[in-house]
């Protein structure tokens, strides 16, 4: 199992990788979590997706994608800042080039069984490892995300706990919180024990082009 990093300016080469995420998503937001989220069709995107993000795709081992995340710097429009500022608690936005906003992070656990010592899914750890990843490659050293109690749940489980920016506010039907995720090496290396890999998880498309 690997993720790829898909950049803006690999889009329009990826164009059937980057509708199976939007389908994943639909799948995981709406249709089984019922979030108030924009859908297009079977499609599940919203504004920030024409931002430029950094998609990361948890693949499987046999080329399906199973998960995926979106990764935004805070220095420019991002959703915790201009979506969810309820979750700040008048505090200010982190702007800051060293520290990364990841949003609609999900993996599909029907297509990704297989479990982790701890009885986490692997591919959330693979993709967890994979976030830090990223990350460390343009130097963050954080990730601020907004998400849910459940999640918030799962990553404190996961050893990877969420520092809260303020408490729990409802948004919709979800108790969504804000906080900051760290994204030091030893972190990393904790990811890469819980997901039973010995390194590096993100390849680009390109290489996995070269590989088949």
């Amino acid at each position: 199992m690997h993720a790829i990093a898909l950049h803006t300016a690999q889009f329009g080469l990826h164009l059937d990788l980057l509708a199976a995420m939007y389908r994943l998503r639909r799948r995981v937001f709406k249709d089984r979590l019922d979030w108030s989220v924009s859908v297009s069709g079977e499609f599940e995107l919203d504004v920030y997706d024409t931002l430029g993000p950094t998609y990361l795709i948890l693949m499987s081992e046999g080329g399906e994608p199973v998960g995926s995340v979106r990764l935004l710097p805070t220095t420019g429009p991002n959703m915790l800042a201009d979506t969810f500022p309820i979750l700040l608690g008048g505090t200010a936005a982190p702007r800051d080039e060293r520290i990364l906003e990841s949003s609609r992070f999900c993996v599909d656990t029907k297509l990704a069984a297989e479990q982790a010592g701890n009885g986490l899914n692997r591919a959330t750890f693979t993709l967890f490892a994979a976030m830090i990843e990223a990350a460390r490659c343009v130097c963050a050293d954080s990730i601020v995300t907004v998400t849910d109690t459940r999640m918030e749940r799962i990553l404190r489980r996961a050893g990877w706990p969420l520092r809260r920016i303020f408490a729990p506010q409802q948004v919709g039907s979800t108790m969504a919180v804000a906080g900051f995720l760290d994204a030091s090496e030893q972190v990393l290396h904790k990811m890469y024990g819980q997901a039973d890999v010995a390194g590096p998880v993100l390849v680009s498309p390109d290489l996995v082009k070269l590989a088949a």
